[in-house]
C-alpha cells in the first residue's frame, strides 16, 4: 500500500489545483459577425459614440494589420534573399508578386487600397456586407474573415 507523506498530499493537492485554473495561454475568443454587427448598428447614429468607435476601429486595425504584415513579408523576403541560390531566385521573381504590385497596402492580403482612402467609405461597404451576413449560422462566423471577403470583393488588385 502506498501512504503519502504530509508533504506529498500538499504537493499532489497543489498540482490537482493547478490544473484547474484557468491558463494564460487560452487563445483569444473570437469575434464573430453578430457581434461586430451589434457595435456597427450604432454607426450611423452615434459614429463618435463607444460603439461606433469600436466598429470603425476594429475595421481599421484590420487593415493596419494586414498593410504593416504585407511589409514585414517583403521585408523578410528581401533579406532572405540575400545569398540565395539562383533557383530558389527565379522562383521568386516568377512567382512573387510583380514589385509595383506588391507595394499597394494589402496586395499580399488579396486586397489594395487606393490613396488616399477615406476610411468611412471603407468602413461602410464592410459593414453593409457584415449586416448581410448576420443571419442564421453565418452570424456566429468569424468577424475577421467577413472583413477580409469584404475587402477582398471590394478592393481587388489589378492583375
Amino acid at each position: 500500500m502506498l501512504t503519502l507523506t504530509p508533504v506529498r498530499k500538499t504537493a499532489c493537492l497543489l498540482m490537482l489545483l493547478l490544473l484547474c485554473l484557468p491558463t494564460a495561454g487560452r487563445a483569444i475568443e473570437v469575434l464573430t459577425i453578430h457581434e461586430l454587427v451589434v457595435h456597427c448598428n450604432y454607426l450611423n447614429n452615434a459614429p463618435e459614440g463607444v460603439d461606433g468607435q469600436y466598429c470603425i476601429r476594429y475595421i481599421q486595425g484590420f487593415i493596419d494589420g494586414a498593410v504593416e504584415t504585407d511589409k514585414r513579408v517583403m521585408q523578410n523576403l528581401k533579406k532572405a534573399g540575400e545569398g540565395m541560390d539562383s533557383l530558389t531566385e527565379r522562383a521568386m521573381r516568377t512567382r512573387m508578386p510583380r514589385r509595383g504590385a506588391h507595394f499597394r497596402p494589402g496586395s499580399l492580403a488579396g486586397f489594395c487600397l487606393g490613396d488616399p482612402m477615406p476610411l468611412r467609405e471603407v468602413v461602410d461597404k464592410i459593414v453593409a456586407d457584415l449586416v448581410a451576413l448576420d443571419v442564421g449560422e453565418g452570424a456566429d462566423s468569424p468577424a475577421r474573415i467577413a472583413v477580409e471577403d469584404s475587402l477582398r470583393r471590394h478592393y481587388p488588385c489589378p492583375e
